[in-house]
């Protein structure tokens, strides 16, 4: 059935021309990503990296941002101020150019940036866009300037207000409740952030104020991403007391690398293109895990460490316990996406190649045994990986294979198409029963889980492939694991993390993240990991009843009954729902809350991974005493 429609022509006056920022308003999400929490805080972001900016360019020593009552965030420096002269294009000051036209800025060519982290040119004019109100101090040539704007248009022309001795920038501005769905900032999220621009950024000091709660950071470190490192290894056992750093520039590009292993099996290493942080790689990092691999198995040979007979390292030998940063910074960067997190410029991977080499080699020429123990750790692990490997090639041969081979326990589901399918992964044989009769069978499946799974953030990849539970888990999902996991071999597209709501079900949900974070992690960056959330109570008042997910939940339908005939049940395991109250509770997707698990720093994520499962108890027990109040159950 076709319905009739009014005919609408298409003429030129159909075709909408958007003025200015008002593109910026109308689709924020373009701009910034999102309308949410990141989105908001993607606007401080944007303001601090110009100030950072001016640091890199050598000019600026010191960035201050203060989080205020009101919910209005400042940004001061001490850089060289936005230059308030005309512009010969736009016929507007250089500061109002800057902050209300997009794609104009001093990181297109003209001599202003030779390395900038913001590179579209839609940063602060977007910030200007996107706020209720927003004012620019200039420092400038012995005067200060000031001018404001309401949702980026300015409301006062660029006043003189007086003079001054100092030189710099400071903004301000009111995220706009109209756009944003909430205006409050994470102290915890922005202090991941600063504390990261200032190890990339030697000798630059960052001050952090938030006034809502009186608390304040500053971060400096002369050590740049030497000391980067360190911090990352804070909790670890390392292989040798110095960190190897490697600095040096070659045709306008700078390569600044630093590394240290530890006695643990986690690789951590994290690359960074003009100070973003490259989450999916790229060129810098492909030259440095060749020269790594390269240059370990030329040491190797000479110290005949590795034998004759024996074949060389390959990259996942000489990454294990390894901590790294690799930070380049260039004037043309080519990201390959708009999120920037992979660099592209084919000439930077044979740069970082050579620069690591000869840095290694002569690290290693001056600390012959610290070479010697890093090789004779590579080594023993190329012996592990052969181990590992045959029980490795079983377990993935096993799960190529069609159904008998799957594991015994697992209730699969009718449906064929992964991107319909999802496979819930349930503590203890009792909820998997109660599972098993609740689900729809046609695209459920379930995989009752026994008993605690291994901490593979103590294991070796031997011992953990010789875990009967993550067997069972690498063989129904079918995409192998590690360096060979195949995200389009996967066999269900969501995949449901169901754990009774007590300290053993949040131990057992917190192992599983960590085998999913260290072993199959485009699972988690690829969108398919999910945690199921089981209410907590039952409130029966007369004939009704509800299921409660909270505590604050609970507060108020009891406020509403006040306490007449009310009776409150407490669940602190699945299996005691029955399965059709699992179903309408946890598994039905109309009615069910399941969390995607998403990691938005993969740097903080690897610190937290490793001070709740790695081997140091007082920094675990400082974290859990830290976020006690946030959490509903805790394990140490």
């Amino acid at each position: 059935m076709v319905l009739e429609q009014e005919k609408q022509e298409y003429t030129v006056e159909s075709i909408q021309v958007l003025e200015g920022l008002e593109a910026v308003r109308r689709r924020p999400g373009m701009y910034i990503g999102s309308t949410d929490s990141r989105g908001l805080h993607h606007l401080v972001h944007e303001v601090v990296d110009n100030s950072v900016d001016e640091a890199m360019a050598g000019r600026c020593s010191e960035i201050q941002i203060i989080l205020h009552k009101d919910k209005s965030v400042t940004v001061v420096d001490n850089g060289g101020g936005i230059p308030i002269e005309i512009h010969p294009k736009t016929g507007k000051s250089g500061l109002e150019t800057v902050m209300t036209v997009l794609h104009a800025g001093g990181k297109f060519g003209g001599g202003g940036y030779k390395v900038a982290s913001g590179l579209h040119g839609v940063g602060v004019s977007a910030v200007n866009a996107l706020s209720a109100w927003l004012w620019v101090e200039v420092h400038r040539n012995g005067k200060r300037y000031r001018q404001e704007y309401e949702r980026g248009v300015p409301t006062t022309p660029v006043t003189e207000i007086g003079e001054t001795d100092k030189s710099g920038t400071v903004t301000r501005f009111l995220a706009d409740k109209q756009i944003f769905e909430t205006l409050d900032y994470n102290f915890d999220t922005l202090t991941q952030r600063f504390r990261e621009m200032a190890y990339l950024t030697k000798g630059l000091k960052i001050i952090f104020q938030d006034e809502r709660a009186d608390r304040e950071m500053a971060f400096y470190f002369e050590g740049g991403i030497l000391s980067f490192v360190r911090h990352l290894n804070k909790n670890r056992q390392t292989l040798h007391p110095k960190v190897i750093y490697v600095e040096r520039g070659v045709n306008g590009t700078s390569v600044e690398v630093a590394l240290q292993y530890t006695d643990g099996y986690a690789e951590s290493v994290f690359s960074f293109a003009n100070n973003i942080n490259t989450s999916d790689g790229g060129t810098h990092l492909t030259g440095f895990r060749s020269a790594l691999t390269r240059t370990m198995n030329d040491y190797g040979r000479k110290l005949n460490v590795i034998k004759e007979d024996e074949n060389n390292l390959t990259g996942d030998d000489v990454r294990e316990g390894l901590t790294a940063i690799v930070s380049v910074k260039l004037s043309e960067p080519q990201f390959e996406s708009q999120t920037k997190a992979k660099l592209g410029n084919g000439e930077v991977r044979n740069q970082v190649e050579t620069i690591v080499v000869e840095g290694l080699r002569t690290y290693f020429d001056e600390n012959p045994s610290d070479a010697k123990k890093i090789i004779e750790k590579c080594v023993t692990t190329a012996r592990a990986r052969k181990a590992a490997q045959m029980a490795r090639e079983t377990v993935i041969r096993k799960s190529a294979l069609e159904g008998m081979t799957l594991p015994g326990k697992l209730a699969d589901c009718s449906e064929k198409d992964a991107a319909k399918s999802e496979l819930y992964l349930v503590e203890g044989d009792s909820a998997g029963g109660s599972a098993k009769q609740g689900r729809d069978r046609k695209f459920q499946a379930i995989l009752p889980l026994r008993g605690k799974i291994l901490n593979v953030e103590k294991a070796r990849e031997d011992k953990m492939l010789g875990h009967e539970e993550i067997r069972a888990i690498i063989t129904a999902l079918g995409a192998g694991i590690g360096t060979h996991f195949n995200i389009d071999k996967l066999r269900y597209h969501r995949v449901i993390i169901m754990t009774d709501a007590d300290v053993d079900g949040s131990h057992i949900r917190t192992l599983l993240l960590t085998f999913f974070f260290r072993h199959m992690e485009p699972l988690i960056s690829g969108g398919h990991l999910y945690i199921a959330q089981p209410p907590l109570y039952r409130i029966q008042a007369g004939k009704e009843h509800h299921w409660i997910y909270s505590d604050k939940e609970k507060d108020e339908v009891l406020a509403r009954y006040n306490g007449n005939n009310v009776s409150v049940q407490r669940y602190k395991g699945l299996g005691e729902m029955n399965p059709q109250q699992l179903w309408d509770t946890t598994m039905d997707p109309a009615q069910r809350t399941v969390l995607q698990v998403t990691v938005e720093d993969a740097v903080e994520a690897d610190e937290i991974f490793d001070m709740l499962m790695g081997e140091s108890v007082p920094p675990r027990k400082r974290f859990i005493q830290k976020y006690a109040k946030n959490v509903r159950n805790l394990d140490i």
